[in-house]
């Protein structure tokens, strides 16, 4: 399968830089763990505990994040299927900055002290409790922080290239 992308503008990148720059800073800074879009992360990662129920109680835990995740993967299969260039690095960037959230809750799997919504169970305190895995929280949370991060910036730096690419064909390299 051939996908030809779409040319990004100079202008594009020039955007892309500075708008990642500043969430970068703003997720750096922040303490609390919740970003801007986790704002839009939320209802999604809700909404998977009650698709996922059916199959066990397990799945509909864990389906709250496969939900948060699934989410702009899957909005990116489609950008990248059709070839947008652009739509694909956002939707690349939003799920590593998911990773993020998603570490902070694992984080606080042994802690418990983040608030919850309508104040229910702690779903990584149980998960990492039933796999025997509750022990190692913030070292799990610290390798999916990781690969967040290097979702993000991989996905940043593939934009850049596309707009770069788009420069060099326009030149007649």
């Amino acid at each position: 399968m051939n996908i030809s992308f779409k040319p990004v503008s100079k202008w594009a990148v020039f955007a892309a830089v500075i708008a990642a720059a500043l969430f970068w800073l703003s997720a750096l800074r922040n303490k609390s763990g919740f970003l801007l879009l986790d704002h839009v992360n939320l209802p999604f990662h809700e909404f998977g505990h009650i698709f996922f129920s059916p199959f066990g109680e397990f799945t509909g835990i864990l389906g709250g994040t496969i939900m948060q995740l699934a989410i702009p993967f899957g909005i990116m299969i489609l950008f990248v299927l059709k070839g947008e260039t652009a739509g694909a690095a956002f939707c690349a960037f939003w799920l590593g900055e998911n990773l993020l959230n998603i570490s902070v809750y694992m984080a606080d799997a042994r802690r418990m002290i983040l608030p919850l919504v309508g104040g229910g169970e702690h779903d990584w305190n149980i998960l990492f409790y039933k796999v025997h895995l509750l022990r190692y929280d913030t070292v799990i949370a610290k390798i999916v922080r990781f690969v967040g991060w290097l979702i993000m910036i991989l996905s940043l730096v593939w934009f850049v290239i596309m707009g770069l690419r788009k420069k060099e064909e326009e030149e007649g390299y």
